[in-house]
């Protein structure tokens, strides 16, 4: 017993020893550059701690650029605005069809509102484990941070859906009072759900409780305390999209032939979306600017 227990305390010791070396040649934690409005998380990889890098020239959107959304536009607004204010505020789910404007609400918010103390962090799906460092770092600053989450979804056991879970409202520390999350996905429920659990619900060795496992998979989206849903364009919207575009890149949109070579582009690229119409404005206003000169 006491020849095990003396190995046992050799071993520790040669694992202090080797992790001592190791932490050598590891990095040191960057500072974090708060002068700036705008940061992506950065994981610091094994053994590092992670970091906030500074984006210095983030996309210049405006509220107004979102066209066809004005009632999930409203709704995430009055949001933010109540967040701002230290009023009641909930993290935001925003979901529903690819190009929609669902990344770009979540920009031009932070433009409109960063002269008031808005700022944005970019936190990748993968980085989600780093959440309670990211949520220490922000307690207790003067200014409001809305974690954002671009494309978000999982496969079933990722240590990252876990991670986000706890911090939207599942932890025994309440998340601090001047932080929000922001996320957007293409689908309404964050992990995926299989058709063939229906079959195995039916069958004998299948899981008793199948209506458990249900839940289990909608419970992530049901922790975000606002749903905004979006829906694809009709041809309509999509016009109007274009021709807000055009002209906010200074192109003419009053040729008849502008409407037909909208509609072809969307129809090679499969999709009448915000994000196809704002790809053909500036297609179509660099042809114009060639020809021009």
């Amino acid at each position: 017993m006491a020849d095990t227990q003396n190995r046992l305390a050799a071993l520790l010791a040669r694992a202090e020893g080797l992790l001592g070396r190791l932490e050598q040649h590891l990095p040191p934690a960057a500072d974090t550059d708060w002068s700036a409005h705008a940061w992506r998380w950065r994981s610091g990889g094994f053994g590092a701690q992670g970091r906030m890098e500074a984006v210095h020239r983030p996309h210049a959107l405006a509220l107004s650029d979102l066209c066809c959304v004005d009632a999930q536009r409203d709704e995430i607004d009055r949001n933010t605005r109540q967040f701002l204010a230290g009023a009641g505020a909930n993290n935001v789910l925003l979901s529903g069809a690819r190009g929609t404007g669902k990344s770009t609400l979540v920009k031009a918010l932070f433009n409109t509102y960063r002269g008031h103390g808005l700022r944005l962090i970019e936190v990748d799906k993968d980085e989600l484990v780093d959440l309670p460092r990211i949520l220490a770092l922000l307690e207790g600053r003067s200014e409001r941070f809305i974690l954002y989450c671009d494309d978000l979804s999982f496969e079933a056991g990722e240590g990252s859906y876990k991670a986000l879970k706890a911090a939207l409202d599942g932890s025994i520390s309440a998340p601090p009072d001047n932080v929000l999350i922001y996320a957007t996905s293409n689908r309404r429920h964050l992990l995926p759900e299989l058709q063939r659990e229906n079959r195995e619900a039916r069958v004998v060795d299948g899981e008793i409780h199948h209506g458990e496992s249900i839940e289990e998979k909608i419970s992530l989206s049901d922790r975000f305390g606002l749903w905004l849903s979006f829906q694809p364009f009709s041809q309509g919207q999509y016009l109007s999209v274009c021709r807000h575009w055009l002209t906010r890149l200074g192109a003419d949109h009053t040729d008849p032939d502008v409407e037909r070579a909208a509609l072809q582009w969307a129809l090679r690229r499969g999709s009448r979306s915000g994000r196809t119409a704002y790809q053909f404005a500036r297609d179509h206003a660099g042809r114009q600017r060639m020809v021009q000169g």
